[in-house]
């Protein structure tokens, strides 16, 4: 069974080509426009994996990881925030709420999915 991967971003352009290239490689991906879309979605999970922008309207990705590590089905989920932000604070802010780990955008498709199959397979 494909692994289910959860993309939030307010960027349609962004959402269609992370979802493109994770559905290439096999995974089910589901796509949410913001943070408070995201945290809808996940009532249609299980997801084994979460990839959010930070910078947001209605819900940023900090707070959405924050949110997200506050329920107890996804305490253990990979988190990976996907970010223009390269500053050390953002990054320590990602981590301090739950963030498994950071890409800066913009990334390439290997890029992204070296990081997906390291932590789901």
């Amino acid at each position: 069974m494909a692994k289910k991967i959860l993309v939030v971003d307010d960027s349609a352009a962004i959402r269609q080509s992370v979802t493109y290239t994770l559905d290439q490689a096999g995974y089910e991906t589901m796509a949410a426009e913001d943070g408070k879309d995201g945290l809808g979605k996940l009532a249609d999970g299980p997801f084994d994996l979460i990839l959010t922008d930070v910078n947001m309207p209605n819900m940023d990705g900090i707070s959405l990881v924050r949110e997200v590590r506050a329920k107890d089905d996804y305490k253990f989920t990979p988190i990976v925030v996907l970010t223009t932000e390269s500053q050390g604070s953002k990054m320590d802010e990602g981590k301090a709420a739950g963030a498994t780990g950071w890409i800066v955008k913009p990334f390439d498709a290997e890029k992204l999915l070296g990081v997906v199959k390291k932590l789901i397979g």
